[in-house]
């Protein structure tokens, strides 16, 4: 790993396609930085702020973006595979189509996120935070979303087998169409005071 940089400010920069490799990065805010097609490769972003930056198409993979804040950022065809995004914000950001394969994004901040269609597999969200969230059609299987506040988002014909819904109040959403495993319609089934026999 790089020795890290710290407390920088990056803006306007053109870092298309830039290729971030074992870069670290604390408490740096990058504003209007083109990070379209850009690919990270186990780099570290620490409580770093971007606004209005451009992931369009990036790659990312084994990195980790803990404690940031994203506001008004671009994420179409963003790819993050096995990343960790603990405790980071998304604010006004453009999050689609967006596909997430393992790593952590427990505690993160989605309130009132578009998440239509979106693609998220295998990934722990333990209390993420997707309050008013749409998720309309989106996949989300494999995921752990206990402790997720989940009140008022939108589920509608999404795929949600495998995930662990336990915080989930089938009362509070949208979910017409949602599709779950047969072990999951056990758990909302209690949730709604049902009694299994």
């Amino acid at each position: 790993m790089a020795e890290p940089t710290e407390d920088v400010t990056y803006r306007d920069e053109d870092w298309y396609a830039e290729e971030l490799v074992d870069r670290h990065f604390v408490r740096c805010s990058f504003f209007h930085v083109d990070l379209t097609e850009a690919v990270s490769q186990g780099a570290v972003f620490t409580e770093c702020v971007f606004g209005n930056v451009a992931f369009n198409a990036s790659r990312h993979t084994d990195s980790a973006f803990t404690r940031c804040t994203f506001k008004r950022c671009n994420l179409f065809e963003a790819e993050f595979t096995g990343c960790k995004l603990v405790g980071s914000v998304f604010d006004q950001c453009d999050l689609r189509p967006l596909r997430i394969s393992g790593g952590d994004w427990s505690f993160a901040a989605l309130p009132g996120a578009d998440l239509r269609g979106v693609t998220i597999t295998d990934v722990r969200m333990r209390e993420v935070d997707l309050t008013g969230a749409n998720l309309t059609g989106a996949t989300v299987t494999g995921v752990d979303l206990s402790g997720a506040q989940l009140h008022a988002s939108r589920l509608s014909g999404a795929d949600l087998r495998g995930s662990d819904l336990t915080a989930l109040d089938p009362t509070t959403v949208e979910r017409a169409g949602a599709i779950v495993d047969a072990a999951q319609a056990i758990v909302l089934a209690q949730a709604l005071g049902f009694e299994i026999r």
